[in-house]
């Protein structure tokens, strides 16, 4: 896999991750033989509406300013029946679609929960084999589950909105635990300050080590340099590295993990469903226990 940097081969690299996500016939031999970089992995999630492609955007278009080559994931939701993606991301990310020095790659869900590709992990791996400078996830935007990004991406940006406040307590939960940075997009409506004051006291009270809280206009790129600084910085601290091993950790319990379950075919469980389901009740831990 190429490893300078110099222009990315953008079309093997598509091709590649094509092969590698459809599984294709000699795809594990590809991913034993990559040799991926220390690139930054920056995770951007948050709740629909918060402008998460529109924030995204401004960034990219300061990097490119920059010289730097950016690689960017989108993830879209997928219908849980036929598991297609509506890929409306390549629509919101089309400033920067024919840039010589972007890669965007629009991924479908495939039915998973937490607002990521199940082959998430192998294209991002896939994709730090290339010269990238920067390399971008964005999640779908289905709410908490979305904490998935976190075992992913070196860094996770949550994105939200001044209408966010009323919401904050129970994001707590979910998205108030994953982020390294927070930022409060729209930040020129009413109620931005009150935002920033409620995620501030939350982390207060519990105890969370100071995490950075921005705002942005991200469609004027009000505070995006300053996002990309908050990130370079958070590149460099000792949590950083000390995360790094976690995520490595948590991305050989999830390849492992879906190894072990490949020869479980979908059209198969649905098959035994039908013939299990024709009783008056159904127990689905008694059904799953031979699989296991």
């Amino acid at each position: 896999m190429p490893n300078n940097k110099s222009i990315p081969d953008f079309k093997t690299l598509a091709r590649t991750i094509s092969l590698v996500e459809n599984e294709a016939e000699g795809f594990e031999t590809i991913l034993e033989q990559l040799s991926p970089a220390h690139i930054p992995v920056i995770g951007f999630t948050g709740p629909p509406g918060a402008g998460k492609s529109t924030l995204l955007n401004a960034a990219v278009g300061l990097l490119l300013e920059q010289g730097k080559k950016i690689g960017m994931v989108l993830v879209d939701p997928s219908s849980p029946f036929n598991l297609g993606a509506l890929l409306g991301d390549r629509l919101r990310m089309s400033t920067y679609f024919n840039s010589e020095n972007v890669f965007i790659r629009s991924l479908a869900t495939r039915g998973s929960l937490g607002g990521l590709s199940d082959k998430i992990i192998e294209v991002v791996e896939v994709m730090r084999s290339y010269p990238f400078d920067y390399i971008f996830v964005e999640t779908v935007g289905v709410g908490q589950s979305e904490v998935e990004i976190a075992g992913l991406a070196d860094t996770t940006v949550v994105v939200l909105v001044p209408e966010s406040g009323d919401s904050i307590q129970t994001m707590k939960a979910g998205l108030m635990e994953i982020a390294d940075i927070f930022v409060v997009n729209k930040a020129d409506r009413a109620d931005a300050d009150a935002v920033v004051n409620s995620i501030s006291l939350q982390l207060q009270l519990s105890g969370k080590e100071v995490i950075p809280i921005l705002k942005t206009v991200a469609v004027e790129s009000a505070g995006v340099k300053e996002l990309l600084q908050e990130i370079s910085e958070i590149g460099k601290t000792e949590r950083n590295r000390e995360r790094k091993l976690l995520l490595l950790a948590e991305k050989a319990m999830r390849v492992i993990g879906k190894n072990r379950m490949k020869d479980l075919k979908r059209d198969k469980l649905l098959q035994d469903l039908k013939v299990k389901m024709i009783g008056e009740y159904f127990n689905l831990y008694q059904f799953v226990k031979p699989y296991l």
